[in-house]
């Protein structure tokens, strides 16, 4: 019966507005009913990280430009990278510039000159459930297990071509 009032309702909109409130209503609308919930919990943005060819260049932008607090330049061996954290109050942008001949970052600014956006951090409350959880719905991973991040809490990334595009980091909150 709520589908048929739903479509009744959005008789008199645009095509697009209709798939817009319909994807609402399907989003809104329980979908697992009976099912037990998830063992882990997706949380916040923890922080988007940019891949700077300069990093001195790109701190200043923010720190002295953009008046933000930013942190000092961390070296993360085990990670090819140096890091540098921007605090925006709600979240973090994460400066990331190469550390090391193999660098992962190397060969994302090799491909994009000025740098850009590299990936995006977001928490999840257990990270070996979560990791669990989406390999088995094949959700490809870049390592085997998870490594400890530059909070010093466990990481895993999630492979872009999983993710529509996006390289997806996941931290234990």
């Amino acid at each position: 019966m709520a589908s048929a009032v739903l479509k009744v309702a959005v008789a008199g909109i645009s095509r697009c507005s209709r798939v817009t409130l319909l994807r609402a209503h399907l989003t809104t609308a329980p979908l697992q009913q009976g099912i037990p919930g998830s063992l882990w919990k997706l949380g916040k943005l923890n922080h988007i990280a940019i891949a700077v060819p300069d990093m001195e260049k790109a701190t200043a932008l923010y720190r002295d430009v953009l008046g933000a607090t930013v942190s000092e330049k961390v070296p993360l061996p085990e990670h090819g990278v140096y890091t540098v954290f921007v605090e925006l109050g709600n979240t973090k942008l994460e400066l990331l510039h190469p550390l090391g001949e193999k660098s992962p970052i190397s060969g994302f600014l090799q491909k994009n000159k000025s740098g850009g956006m590299h990936h995006i951090c977001i928490e999840v409350d257990d990270i070996n459930a979560a990791v669990a959880d989406l390999k088995s719905k094949n959700i490809r991973t870049l390592s085997a297990e998870p490594r400890i991040g530059a909070h010093g809490k466990p990481v895993m990334f999630l492979h872009p071509k999983d993710c529509d595009g996006v390289l997806v980091e996941l931290e234990e909150a």
